[in-house]
């Protein structure tokens, strides 16, 4: 999957440097987000390449079973929460965390704390049926390298159900108690419908011959397409990682 391939090349901590943040006291926290807030925590370590799922009553109600709490596993990828989340939002939510990390790792060290993401993102819950979901996502980073050492990912049914278009991303500053980036982009209305296709291949990690095979086109058609989609999204500068992701 490409885009998951450049996120984990630029989200994986890699330094000379190691971080000495004691995991234990961020497990500890992530413990109890899951039982202050009935949520799904996942803790992920990017000095590791390792997380760890923190379950509730909530993981039940999104048909989510874990045998172990907490779920040890050796990837920052919670596999078996995001194969539940819209194909749409998923790819979005990629593409928001990419634009998230960009912007905290240009500032200073001691400003990165006071941001993190607010989104409600569509997934499927015991019935199958797509829910509303919020998702918050914190970023600890190290005191020793300035690199990301940790991701704390929280995942609760959200309290509004109105049906949306798509999902609703949001970059806070909690201190100030300020919205920094609202990103409600509605693909539908910029991309057609064939380009959607091939955007949503893109990010089920499809290349672009096996997206050519599927859809029964040429190889030159499909690269015409993410062309254009590049053009069309705008796609530059703060979200330049997911630009290179579709070449």
């Amino acid at each position: 999957m490409e885009i998951i391939e450049k996120l984990n090349k630029t989200l994986l901590s890699k330094s000379l440097k190691t971080c000495r943040l004691d995991i234990d006291t961020y497990k500890q926290a992530a413990l109890m987000y899951s039982r202050i807030e009935n949520a799904v925590a996942v803790l992920s370590d990017m000095q590791e390449n390792r997380s760890y799922v923190y379950s509730s009553e909530t993981a039940k109600e999104l048909g989510l079973t874990f045998k172990n709490n907490p779920l040890e596993i050796p990837s920052i990828w919670e596999e078996e929460i995001l194969k539940r989340i819209h194909p749409d939002d998923k790819l979005e939510k990629y593409i928001h965390e990419l634009r998230f990390f960009e912007m905290v790792d240009s500032l200073k060290c001691e400003e990165r704390s006071a941001y993190h993401v607010l989104s409600r993102i569509r997934m499927k819950d015991k019935d199958d049926q797509y829910r509303s979901v919020t998702h918050k996502m914190f970023y600890v980073y190290s005191p020793d390298n300035e690199k990301l050492r940790f991701t704390i990912c929280l995942y609760t049914v959200s309290i509004d159900q109105t049906p949306v278009q798509g999902p609703e991303f949001l970059i806070v500053n909690a201190v100030k108690g300020k919205v920094i980036i609202e990103d409600q982009v509605n693909y539908k209305n910029i991309l057609s419908a064939r380009e959607l296709e091939v955007l949503r291949y893109v990010g089920e990690g499809f290349t672009s011959k096996e997206i050519a095979d599927t859809l029964s086109i040429s190889i030159n058609t499909v690269s015409r397409h993410r062309q254009n989609i590049i053009e069309k999204l705008n796609v530059k500068n703060s979200v330049q990682a997911f630009k290179d992701s579709l070449y």
